[in-house]
């Protein structure tokens, strides 16, 4: 367990969502290991927020562009818009 504390921390925007949530869960169990230092706990919390946040904002992004859809009467899906796109 010291090596997970040597790590350093990782910029949640260079993982993907898998990878950024399997750090996060990694973060949770330490945290409710309740073993880890003070310091070392608050960093730990600080870094974890930040792969909560990286991970909410790619949810949502996939939740936008499943939305852009585009659907015909029999509720076929017929085309999609670019993310972003009015």
């Amino acid at each position: 367990m010291a090596e997970e504390s040597m790590t350093q921390p990782t910029d949640p925007s260079t993982l993907s969502f898998e990878e950024a949530l399997r750090a996060l869960e990694s973060i949770v169990r330490r945290l409710e290991n309740g073993d880890v230092p003070l310091d070392e706990s608050i960093s730990l919390y600080s870094e974890g927020e930040a792969l909560r946040k990286q991970c909410m904002e790619r949810l949502q992004a996939a939740e936008a562009r499943i939305q852009k859809l585009t659907l015909d009467a029999s509720g076929a899906v017929t085309g999609a818009q670019p993310f972003g796109a009015g």
